[in-house]
């Protein structure tokens, strides 16, 4: 009998290591050999054609299509994307078939300014956002007009619709949103947005005016020009002191499900990541504001998300800023073509629910 232990114990030993074995080489992802093949398209139709009141079309005298990128088993979700590639010296479409289920959609910073809910740009010389009263409502009819219903479309398919906003939770927006962390109640909500409005609408939005006089030196006076008068100051002085720590809103130009996710800023990226993971998310859909600056570089922006999960930016679901213009179509457009070299782009009406998942 005491001849048999060993033996036992050495099968046992067999069995258990190739149990972990194979799980584990269940846990490792898949690899695929990706043939680029690169197919020169005649006469394709210009890119981000669909509102170009808002985004200027993009033209480029060489196209290619490329063979599918990124092809999930049970897809449900077509969404064909391009890139730039200097080397490849045209532009890159290829089409890709995603599950709807291991997708998520991020706004990235919607905020509620001059929108009605209370937080307003400041008199008589503040700024905030898009800068100017006037930008502020092109953008809130952008998000109107594209954005909000590109997220109705979707909202029951994807696995999440998340915003991002600067800051931490804040009690009041604790009651007014699902975070990583919290669910509030409809009652909870309904208190929040008491407290909001009591809160915004307490503010005083009137900073210092512009100074009417400035003291320059005889030999360096743009320096001091300048230095004195930048063009953009969203300080203390033209704000007013606590501006900028009231509790902004996801903006009423969005319609907000109770299970839509808040993603605050100043907690980082980690636990942005580490809550797509837990939700098995693999691929973003990006879209929000601004082009040229939160929506690539602030926690939720596609140079930290890249990293991580497959990124496509909905190139027509964005504004760049556009200082010292009435329109932001070419800036959206060579921020756009920019991110393009290291980043896929689609556009709302590339995004398809497929009739049958794909088996």
């Amino acid at each position: 009998m005491n001849r048999l232990i060993p033996n036992t114990c050495l099968i046992l030993l067999i069995a258990c290591t190739v149990a972990v074995e194979s799980a584990n080489a269940a846990e490792q992802p898949s690899s695929r050999a990706y043939e680029n093949q690169l197919t020169l398209l005649a006469e394709p139709k210009p890119l981000l054609a669909d509102h170009p009141e808002f985004v200027q079309p993009i033209e480029e005298t060489r196209r290619f299509e490329a063979p599918p990128l990124v092809q999930d088993d049970g897809a449900d979700l077509s969404v064909r994307a391009w890139r730039f590639s200097y080397n490849a010296r045209g532009v890159i479409e290829m089409p890709n078939r995603l599950r709807a289920d291991r997708t998520a959609i991020i706004m990235v910073h919607p905020w509620g300014i001059d929108d009605g809910q209370g937080w307003r740009t400041p008199e008589p010389a503040g700024v905030a956002d898009f800068c100017t009263l006037e930008k502020n409502h092109l953008a809130g009819r952008h998000t109107r007009e594209v954005i909000d219903p590109f997220l109705k479309r979707l909202r029951d398919n994807v696995a999440l619709v998340m915003y991002s906003l600067p800051g931490n939770e804040d009690p009041i927006r604790k009651k007014l949103y699902r975070s990583f962390t919290s669910r509030p109640t409809a009652e909870q909500r309904a208190e929040g947005r008491k407290e909001l409005d009591a809160k915004l609408n307490s503010f005083s939005y009137k900073g210092q005016p512009l100074p009417s006089r400035r003291t320059l030196s005889s030999d360096r006076p743009v320096i001091d020009y300048f230095r004195q008068f930048p063009g953009l100051d969203a300080g203390p002085k033209f704000n007013n002191a606590g501006f900028w720590s009231l509790p902004i809103p996801v903006t009423s130009d969005i319609t907000v499900h109770p299970d839509d996710v808040v993603i605050y800023d100043s907690p980082g990226y980690e636990p942005l990541k580490q809550f797509l993971e837990q939700n098995g998310i693999r691929h973003v859909l990006l879209t929000g504001y601004a082009t040229d600056m939160c929506f690539c570089r602030t926690t939720a922006g596609y140079q930290n998300l890249s990293k991580d999960f497959n990124v496509f930016l909905v190139g027509d679901a964005t504004l760049a800023t556009f200082p010292a213009n009435s329109t932001p179509r070419y800036a959206t457009n060579a921020h756009i073509s920019f991110a393009s070299l290291n980043q896929l782009v689609t556009q709302v009406s590339w995004v398809k629910e497929l009739a049958e998942r794909e088996e």
